[in-house]
């Protein structure tokens, strides 16, 4: 690893114990995902053909590495290709891939944050400050900085609280407008 954190090419020794213990334990496996990247280089060929080839087939490889040639011998960067049934997945571009998955789970979880605070019958959102998952995502609380990842000694003093409601009127004036019907 360099200074940076990112990963450097390793000796010739390193690699063959590496790739000695990758041919032992890949062939047990059903799914492997492959990441090894060397800024400004071709990615490291990780996964020989030879191992391919001892896996079981229905097997599965991720080569995340593909679009800098992959870390798998056989890998077609931008394609998904079976060789003796083990389906090596050589995508370019996984992140955009998984756009509409990742707004579908961001949608359902939004909506379970919500429906969790719900209360239907008064058909209102109900803040219950106690709850620990309120607690873990509520930052402001009556213009005051509340949660404590982001209090400090040095933080700013909070505006006066307004005496308003959600929706920006008067509390005083909409109070019990509901009950006049």
């Amino acid at each position: 690893e360099t200074a940076g954190g990112y990963a450097k090419e390793m000796s010739e020794d390193f690699q063959k114990r590496q790739a000695e213990f990758v041919a032992e334990h890949i062939k047990k496996q059903d799914i492997v995902i492959t990441t090894a990247l060397i800024p400004g280089r071709p990615a490291p060929k990780l996964i020989s053909e030879e191992m391919v080839r001892a896996m079981r087939p229905g097997s599965v490889i991720v080569d995340l590495a593909a679009v800098q040639g992959g870390n798998v011998a056989l890998t077609r960067p931008g394609d998904a290709i079976e060789i003796d049934g083990v389906t090596i997945l050589g995508f370019n571009n996984v992140p955009g891939r998984l756009a509409a998955d990742a707004s579908s789970l961001l949608a359902r979880n939004i909506y379970n944050f919500i429906s969790a605070f719900w209360d239907e019958d008064k058909r209102e959102f109900v803040v219950d400050w106690d709850d620990d998952i309120f607690k873990g995502v509520a930052l402001t609380r009556d213009g005051a900085v509340i949660h404590p990842a982001f209090t400090s000694d040095d933080a700013a003093p909070a505006p006066a609280a307004a005496d308003k409601d959600v929706a920006g009127d008067d509390a005083s004036a909409s109070e019990g407008a509901d009950d006049a019907g």
